[in-house]
């Protein structure tokens, strides 16, 4: 397989880190609920949580969280990337309509309250 120069997997540049890691979560669930991905390349992330529950030879965080992080990553550059490139817009199409969302406000005629304005003469 040869690498494309041209492709973005990466986050956002702007984003944080916990919006990354969210991103890169569903961006998993969505590749390991997608047909067009091949069943042995979905065995990565699964096989790297499986390592969480097993007992290791090292002890520490360290292993699990270089194992998972691996796992992940290896998973998302073997995946086909027409499907990366798809999830990845879907998931941050919903992230900016969900935020469009919230910022859109809606005034309904019940809301507008009649008030009179005045100002108070400077002393």
């Amino acid at each position: 397989m040869k690498a494309n120069p041209n492709r973005n997997i990466q986050p956002a540049p702007n984003s944080g880190f916990f919006s990354d890691l969210s991103t890169r979560i569903k961006l998993i669930l969505r590749l390991l609920a997608d047909g067009r991905v091949n069943p042995l390349i979905k065995i990565l992330p699964i096989a790297s949580l499986v390592y969480l529950i097993v007992p290791d030879l090292a002890p520490g965080p360290l292993d699990d969280a270089l194992i998972i992080w691996l796992g992940a990553y290896l998973f998302v550059e073997l995946c086909p990337p027409e499907v990366v490139e798809e999830h990845l817009k879907k998931i941050r199409s919903s992230v900016v309509n969900q935020l469009y969302e919230e910022r859109k406000t809606e005034f309904r005629p019940e809301d507008i309250e009649d008030a009179e304005y005045w100002e108070e003469p400077k002393s």
